[in-house]
């Protein structure tokens, strides 16, 4: 299951029952994680791979709720030893336990043998989280209400990522009130989202340098005053040539847009420098899959 990025974030104002209404263009990239559901008379959780010290093994685990969730739809008691292999990045904004609940949902399915369809595992994913729906359908697609409302969006050729990682998370619910407050302080007052169509006819068009033009993320100042430093790695990474430069959702990792696989090559290798990790990746790719 891969990781996402967030191509345009517009974020509406807060509602009755305390989320935002969004326009959220997701894009799936070439980062995975990898979850295994074996056999087991009770379900539990193991990770593996360099972060999984920072993922919760309690109930708080998105795939585990996922499993939970998929064993009551069915309406009896399973069983399952899921085991995650982590690759894409622990509280880095790009959807990295949403992509894993997704891929419980699709492993215990068979695992069970269930055979539900993709549509009644949206169902189960949406009630997760909102970035579950997307992590089951991948690609590219426009995510409406909460974000979990998804289109698919046409999309022409590759896009070469770089990402840059931070060395902690942010919290996404401290990043929407920091949006909020920032809003009030300016007496902004949030309109209805809408997608972007220069982004829209860019992804279309597979046109990599006015997609660069259109990225755009709400959330941003948000984050940055958060975290005072990812100002100096957008800056950096538009230093060094980057198409494109964005905060991923809620952050803290840095999304830039490179025009080819060489130059992302050669962006990640001058985001080095300053960067506590960079990996490059590409998109889009398709959503949780059986392997």
């Amino acid at each position: 299951m891969p990781a996402k990025v967030n191509l345009q974030l517009s974020v509406g104002p807060l509602r009755d029952d305390g989320y935002h209404d969004l326009v959220n263009v997701f894009h799936a990239v070439s980062l995975f994680d990898e979850v295994t559901a074996a056999e087991s008379d009770r379900l539990s959780i193991r990770v593996v791979g360099d972060p999984a010290g920072q993922v919760p093994l309690d109930e708080s685990n998105l795939a585990i709720r996922a499993a939970r969730a998929l064993a009551a739809r069915a309406g009896r008691s399973y069983g399952a030893e899921l085991v995650i292999r982590k690759s894409i990045p622990v509280a880095g904004g790009m959807a990295g336990g949403s992509a894993d609940a997704a891929a419980a949902l699709v492993a215990c399915d068979r695992l069970w043998g269930l055979g539900l369809s993709r549509e009644d595992l949206s169902d189960i994913a949406a009630d997760l989280g909102s970035d579950v729906p997307f992590a089951l359908l991948g690609g590219t697609a426009v995510g409406t209400g909460r974000g979990e409302m998804l289109t698919p969006l046409p999309v022409s050729g590759t896009f070469h990522w770089v990402f840059a990682l931070a060395d902690a998370g942010l919290s996404t619910p401290a990043v929407y009130r920091e949006c909020d407050r920032l809003r009030e302080a300016a007496g902004e007052r949030a309109g209805w989202p809408a997608l972007s169509e220069p982004l829209a006819h860019a992804l279309r068009d597979g046109d990599p340098k006015s997609l660069g033009r259109a990225l755009v993320n709400d959330l941003q100042p948000a984050s940055i005053m958060l975290r005072r430093s990812l100002a100096r790695t957008l800056d950096e990474g538009r230093e060094q040539g980057a198409l494109g430069a964005l905060v991923s959702g809620s952050g803290p990792t840095c999304a830039f847009l490179a025009e080819s696989a060489e130059h992302a090559l050669d962006l990640s290798v001058s985001l080095r420098r300053v960067c506590h990790q960079v990996v490059s990746a590409y998109g889009p790719v398709p959503g949780a899959v059986v392997v």
